[in-house]
């Protein structure tokens, strides 16, 4: 447990002491796939750490329809907004499988805050977060959405001929910050070329793509 909480982005780099006060002051939750871990606009007292499985972050727009946010990877932490905001969660998480959490309460992260060696990582962290969303901004604004996919198979899944993927086309359109109807035209036309057949969550790429395409990690 120490070593899975030393290794989460917001508690990088502190001493083995205060890992272990972390330790001390939280709690596993086991969430089966499926399950609600928090609804948005709900009242929040708890962040979380992704120990194993997955996790999507999803918000409702205007016009009532769900968009993912975000999908949690074992080891990030999610819903630290909860500890110096309104106290509600402006996001839905649901497991997108079975998921083992670990629970850290608002109380317990402020007292924390008391020592300086968790203060500075805490602020590493929020650093971390806004060079992520420039990067994010950048990575929108210079690629297109072909090149966009191809990196997201990349850096989720690695370059290889088959990929079993487990997320909708809806969700990845929403990761990569793309309209559902831009990405499945782009499917469309992907599947027309030849580059791409995807069936049933199984995707499928020509023999030797990735040595002749220009993507890059």
């Amino acid at each position: 447990m120490d070593e899975a909480i030393k290794n989460a982005g917001i508690f990088a780099g502190l001493g083995e002491a205060l890992v272990g006060k972390v330790a001390a002051g939280g709690f596993e939750r086991k969430i089966p796939a499926g399950g609600i871990i928090f609804v948005e606009e709900g009242p929040g007292k708890d962040f979380f750490i992704l120990l194993g499985g997955m996790v999507r972050l999803s918000k409702s727009t205007q016009e009532g329809r769900e968009v993912t946010i975000r999908v949690i990877s074992p080891g990030e932490t999610f819903a630290e907004t909860v500890l110096f905001e309104s106290g509600r969660y402006p996001v839905t998480a649901t497991a997108m499988e079975d998921s083992t959490l670990f629970v850290i309460t608002r109380s317990t992260f402020l007292s924390l805050l008391g020592e300086d060696d968790f203060r500075d990582g805490f602020i590493a962290m929020l650093m971390k977060k806004q060079r992520y969303l420039a990067d994010r901004i950048l990575y929108l604004t210079s690629f297109d959405v072909e090149e966009r996919f191809f990196r997201f198979l990349i850096e989720n899944y690695g370059r290889r001929e088959i990929y079993n993927v487990d997320l909708s086309k809806k969700d990845i359109a929403s990761t990569i910050g793309a309209a559902p109807e831009t990405f499945s035209r782009l499917i469309k036309r992907l599947k027309a070329r030849r580059i791409l057949d995807w069936e049933e969550g199984l995707i499928r790429l020509p023999s030797r793509f990735w040595d002749e395409s220009d993507y890059s990690d």
